[in-house]
Formats: structure tokens, C-alpha cells, sequence
């Protein structure tokens, strides 16, 4: 996988764009724009050189090497598959030295048609995320002589599948009417645990999925925004001595959504009981809406030109835009029946044991971060505060 200084620096930048957030449902991939950033920082010159080095948090004169290799981890990564385009006009000419540093059989060409470019476009994008992006988030015109984009796509499978239902919800912003839920029951009581942070106490759990990608849970106080949310758990994530696990939560409330008793048991075997949402976030960025972020301020100043590395003719940033979508489900499309008899002893039961059993619900906005189980790269992280309503809720996964 990446190296740690890039895992380091991608997640920074995956913070930052944390930072900037409302409280709408949204969802976005800093892994996806860091590549096309190193790349045009590789080939900058001036200013813009110096604000995409900033933005990457990595020196310019690294920035292509390190791109390629990130790009090129994940996709040979289980559970990913990645992707970079280049496309230009013929009339354009480019510095050698900069296409032999991008990775091989990626450049295409703009006809200066822009109906058929952008078809083609578009038909680059559908295919490299089988068709859950259908459209490139940015649109050629007239004044368009070169396109560079990535595709990253996830897909991982839970080890332990939720089992659908629904419930209904007293307090806060989902209360009233049936909610979709997810529910499942574990002995692995530190798959959940709380820490301390900046934005108040902050209730993680992990959702571990095949091929070594998981997705993390993350929910804080009613008070807590968007922004502090993400940007704590992402801090969180490179910071474990900040979280006490499940099996060192005291009895009580010790973080939002969770109870902890000592309840009646069979057996020995402790229970931790997650209830959750199904959910479908769709987004569209435009980076030059936050141009200090990405680095693209100057860049972006179409009065002259910042890419010699690129071409000898003046080139400035026209467009910069990620559209992304993610779905959060029991377990992908199953279909199965069981058939069972139950019987039980006359009587009156018998407990014998006293376990702890850490009730974890998720039923107000909350955030997550989908990464890399091993690097702790984050691939995407999103807000969800609109759940898939009851009838939806056999999504394929």
C-alpha cells in the first residue's frame, strides 16, 4: 500500500476538506484529487507551484513520483480499482519528460468537438466505476485543450452481514414515522470505543469488511457539527491511545449512542448490539469553489500561464470537480430462506451468568471514513443525515 508519509499526507488532506463542511449529507474522496494534484505541481512553475505543494504536503519536486505510486497501489489493491485520463488537442504541444512520468497507455485526445468529447468523456468515467459515476463532473467547451481525471471505486463486503428491519425513533432529527435499520450482535466488544476530542466525546465503530477495507462509524454529541466530527475521527484514526475500548467502558452512558449494563446470560459470552442506517450519498464538488484548499488559487488565474512542465503554451486550471456516490447496506443482494422449529425447557428459565452488553445506536447524523484496514489511508469519508427510507432498505449492498 502507500507509504506512510503519503497515507499521512492524503488524510491531511481529507481533514482539511472536513474542516470546510455543513451539516449536509455528503460524501467526498481527497484520495481521489491528491494524484491530479501531485501531477500538476510536478509540471508548475512560480506560485502555483508553491500553493499545490502546500495543498499536497509533499515538495513539488516529489509530487509526480508519488501520485503514480499512489495511484498505482490502489489499484492493485483488493476491493479498488483506480484510474487516470488525459486527453488533449492535437494543437497542444506537450513536454515529453512530463507524459513519460505518468503511467502508461493513459492519453487520449480532444477532437474539438465538444458534443463527441464529451461523450467520450463521460463514457471514460461510467466504465472505470462500472457505472455508478455516468457523467465526467466537468464539461468541455471551445477553450478546453487538455482534461486530466482519476476514478477510484470501493467495494468491500461485510465479514459479519447486518440483518435489515425497521424502527422507529422518539428523539432527534429522525424521530417519527419507520426507519430502515441494520442490526447485528457481536462478542467483540472493542469493535466499538470512545475517545476524547476536541469536539466532545466521539463514539467510534468499526465495520470490518473483506480484502482488508473497512469503514468506520463515527458519532458525537447533538452539538457536534459535521466538520468536528470528521476532522476528530480522522485525528482519532492516527491517534488510537486517545480510545477507550468496549471492554474498558465503564457502566453507563460513557459516549453518544451507547449504554453499557450487565444484563442475564446463558453463556459467558459478552454482547455488543449495533443498530445503524442504510444509506446512499450522492455529491458534486467544484474545487475552485475552495481553491486555497486544493492549491488552485493561482493556478486557477487564467490571465497567464503556471504548467511549463506540461506545455510551452500557457495553460491555466479551467475547471476542477469531483462527483461521488456511496452506499451503505446490510450485506449486497442475498436471497436465502431458513426454516426452524423451536423448543424449549418447561419452567422457569435459569440465567446462570451476568455478562456486559454495550448497546451502540446510530439514529442521528453521523459520519464515517471508508480505509485501507492496514495503512489507515482513507479512501472517502462522508456525513449522512438522510437514511434510506424502509422500502429501499434491501439495498444490492
Amino acid at each position: 500500500m502507500a507509504s506512510r508519509g503519503t497515507v499521512k499526507v492524503v488524510n491531511g488532506l481529507t481533514r482539511r476538506w472536513a474542516e470546510g463542511l455543513s451539516d449536509d449529507g455528503t460524501v467526498f474522496a481527497a484520495a481521489g484529487v491528491w494524484p491530479l494534484l501531485g501531477v500538476l505541481a510536478d509540471a508548475a512553475a512560480g506560485p502555483a507551484r508553491e500553493e499545490l505543494s502546500d495543498a499536497l504536503g509533499v515538495p513539488a519536486d516529489g509530487a509526480a513520483a508519488a501520485a503514480r505510486d499512489l495511484l498505482s497501489t490502489l489499484a492493485t489493491t483488493s476491493g479498488l480499482t483506480a484510474a487516470l485520463g488525459l486527453w488533449t488537442r492535437a494543437t497542444l504541444p506537450l513536454e515529453p519528460a512530463w507524459l513519460e512520468r505518468l503511467p502508461a497507455d493513459v492519453h487520449g485526445q480532444l477532437t474539438g468537438d465538444r458534443v463527441g468529447d464529451q461523450s467520450a468523456l463521460d463514457a471514460w468515467a461510467a466504465k472505470c466505476t462500472q457505472g455508478q459515476i455516468e457523467a465526467m463532473p466537468v464539461t468541455v467547451d471551445d477553450g478546453t485543450l487538455l482534461v486530466l481525471a482519476s476514478a477510484l471505486t470501493l467495494r468491500t463486503d461485510w465479514i459479519q452481514p447486518f440483518e435489515a428491519g425497521v424502527t422507529e425513533v422518539a428523539a432527534g432529527p429522525w424521530r417519527g414515522g419507520d426507519l430502515a435499520c441494520l442490526r447485528r450482535t457481536t462478542a467483540l466488544l472493542n469493535r466499538v470505543g470512545v475517545a476524547e476530542t476536541a469536539a466532545g466525546p466521539l463514539t467510534e465503530l468499526q465495520v470490518i469488511g473483506t480484502q482488508g477495507i473497512d469503514v468506520h462509524l463515527y458519532l458525537g454529541t447533538p452539538e457536534a457539527t459535521a466538520s468536528q466530527v470528521l476532522t476528530a475521527a480522522v485525528d482519532v484514526l492516527h491517534d488510537r491511545r486517545r480510545v477507550i475500548p468496549g471492554d474498558r467502558l465503564p457502566t453507563g452512558t460513557p459516549g453518544p449512542g451507547l449504554s453499557v449494563t450487565r444484563v442475564p446470560s446463558l453463556d459467558r459470552q459478552p454482547r455488543l448490539r449495533v443498530s445503524t442506517v442504510p444509506f446512499t450519498l450522492r455529491a458534486r464538488h467544484d474545487l475552485l469553489e475552495r481553491p486555497e484548499l486544493f492549491g488552485l488559487g493561482t493556478a486557477s488565474d487564467a490571465s497567464r500561464g503556471h504548467f511549463p512542465g506540461i506545455s510551452a503554451e500557457p495553460l491555466a486550471v479551467q475547471a476542477a470537480a469531483q462527483s461521488m456516490t456511496a452506499t451503505f447496506g446490510a450485506r449486497g443482494f442475498r436471497s436465502a430462506a431458513v426454516t426452524a422449529m423451536a423448543m424449549c425447557a418447561g419452567g422457569i428459565p435459569h440465567y446462570p451468568y451476568r455478562v456486559r452488553e454495550i448497546e451502540a445506536r446510530f439514529d442521528r447524523p453521523f459520519g464515517f471514513l471508508a480505509l485501507h484496514r492496514t495503512s489507515r489511508l482513507v479512501l472517502n469519508a462522508g456525513w449522512v443525515t438522510d437514511p434510506d427510507p424502509f422500502e429501499e432498505s434491501s439495498a444490492d449492498w
